[in-house]
């Protein structure tokens, strides 16, 4: 057992590998501006929501957020995947995080509609 963690931790298996349970592990670290971690998170997090794995899509989505946040991106990805786990107020409070990161968003009048209306 102890093999296979450290075999994890000298070499990330790609996100084809990954499990939707892998999502779950959390890690004490600190985190400073990573855009490239980031963009590593955001990606992992769009390969969990392609296979309906929202709540994961959504764990990768708030960990890219912690090493970059102002990646409008993952906050829209984020609130999509709140939208589809039924948490509104969650979706909400990421619609806004999105609008604040871009407000010229291409769809921003969109997003703000659907805030008032909920």
């Amino acid at each position: 057992m102890m093999a296979g963690v450290w075999a994890w931790a000298q070499q990330p298996p790609d996100p084809g590998q990954l499990k939707e349970e892998d999502a779950g592990v959390t890690v004490d670290k600190e985190y400073a501006f990573n855009p490239l971690q980031a963009e590593k998170e955001l990606k992992t997090g769009d390969f969990y929501a392609k296979k309906g794995a929202h709540k994961a899509a959504a764990g990768r989505y708030e960990e890219a957020l912690k090493w970059n946040p102002g990646l409008a991106e993952a906050w829209r990805k984020l609130a999509v995947s709140r939208e589809k786990l039924k948490d509104e107020k969650a979706a909400v409070e990421a619609w806004k995080k999105y609008l604040e990161a871009d407000p010229e968003a291409k769809d921003a009048g969109k997003i703000r509609k659907r805030i008032k209306s909920s």
